[in-house]
């Protein structure tokens, strides 16, 4: 079984990056079809289809009566893909993530809303109403990016040269084939870590942090190394926002949970420093490059150390 795991983990890992590539291709295209930038576009879209793991199981979580698992889930994913996915696709890029995009030039607003779950859960639970709040906060910044975008580039034009329909099927396709892929590549990669007898925090810190962000992670990748870097940030900081406040409302909107406290002291603080940390690196000469990755890396490393020490040494749960 351990070959025939490692076989499949493969497989799927090919799969996975060749969807990638036509993710790009057509993003791209849907992108001069409407003159919008390439930010706009992976924010709303891929972004969307991304967080679609997170979002899976945390309604799942929520209708079985454990939705502090989705809050896990939420608040761990953001903390990754904003230090190990941008430091990683930071290493491999060959000059780093690029700040091209005028959306991304007030980084405040982002930040804001980073910090609302872990003022609304300070208390140690999250109710319908903290729930509402949340959803709309989300919905309100998407619709802010919208009128940004149509204000950045108000000559919005079809381009009747792009096949719209064509580039749409095939961009949705390749998303949806992303995901599946995905999501297969990590379930043979913790099997075969399971048959060849691999530690459970080692487990835990490599495939299944990775496993989470693995779709906008790839894509990430994929697009830095074809020079869209702002499908990348696009990608990236739409899974974070729609984790952060749609997902995680809907969470407490289905099912309204109480949790320890220093679950959301610890992963809510992490998700907004890592933020925080990324914000600056942009603001800094316009793009995050490779030894600001590295730093967003280590910071990683550091989070999950604290939450292994707090929840298994101190044995606080």
């Amino acid at each position: 079984m351990i070959v025939i795991n490692l076989a499949l983990f493969l497989i799927f890992l090919l799969i996975l990056i060749k969807c990638a590539d036509y993710a790009i291709k057509y993003s791209s295209r849907l992108a001069k079809v409407f003159h919008f930038p390439e930010f706009t576009v992976s924010f709303f879209i891929i972004a969307l289809i991304s967080v679609l793991p997170e979002l899976t199981i945390s309604i799942i979580s929520a209708f079985n009566g454990q939705p502090e698992l989705g809050l896990g889930t939420l608040l761990g994913s953001n903390v990754a893909d904003l230090t190990l996915v941008f430091g990683i696709v930071a290493l491999v890029s060959s000059r780093g993530i690029k700040v091209k995009s005028k959306i991304l030039g007030n980084n405040f607003y982002y930040l804001i809303l980073l910090l609302f779950p872990l003022i609304l859960g300070f208390d140690g639970k999250f109710s319908r109403r903290d729930g509402l709040v949340l959803v709309l906060l989300g919905l309100l910044f998407f619709v802010k990016v919208y009128a940004d975008s149509h204000r950045l580039h108000k000559n919005v034009k079809y381009d009747r040269k792009e096949p719209f329909f064509k580039s749409l099927i095939f961009f949705i396709l390749s998303l949806v084939i992303l995901l599946l892929s995905a999501f297969l590549t990590v379930k043979f990669a913790v099997n075969f870590a399971s048959d060849a007898k691999l530690p459970a925090i080692l487990v835990g810190m490599t495939i299944i942090a990775l496993g989470t962000c693995l779709p906008e992670l790839i894509f990430s990748i994929k697009a830095v190394r074809k020079n869209h870097d702002s499908l990348a940030l696009g990608d990236i900081f739409g899974t974070v926002i729609t984790d952060a406040t749609i997902v995680l409302g809907l969470v407490a909107l289905i099912s309204p949970f109480s949790y320890n406290h220093y679950n959301i002291y610890i992963t809510g603080t992490a998700m907004f420093l890592a933020g925080l940390l990324v914000t600056v690196f942009m603001k800094s000469d316009r793009s995050i490059n490779k030894r600001e990755g590295v730093l967003l890396i280590l910071f990683y490393i550091l989070f999950v150390f604290v939450e292994f020490f707090v929840n298994n040494v101190l044995g606080l749960k």
